[in-house]
């Protein structure tokens, strides 16, 4: 029996993102915040860059969130709390 791990059989997390690139994610933020869009690339610090986003800002006394549209944006990943893919 082989003991030996080829390079494919090795998953780490972030391959998981590489998944979805070029597909609509959620991604949940610090500070009561939410992006949603097309992913187009990240990195391995969660760095990532959405096409198509729209941001989620939500407040105490709001009942719905405030909503900014966005074509490209880039999010720093040590905001970063959570990435989903979504059906768009």
């Amino acid at each position: 029996m082989s003991t030996v791990r080829t390079e494919q059989q090795q998953q780490e997390p972030l391959d998981l993102i590489r998944f979805q690139l070029d597909e609509f994610v959620l991604v949940k933020l610090r500070g009561a915040r939410e992006m949603k869009g097309r992913l187009q690339g990240y990195d391995s610090h969660c760095n990532m860059v959405l096409s198509e986003a729209q941001e989620f800002i939500y407040s105490e006394g709001d009942e719905e969130p405030t909503v900014k549209k966005t074509e490209m944006v880039f999010v720093r990943g040590d905001s970063v709390i959570l990435i989903s893919p979504i059906a768009e």
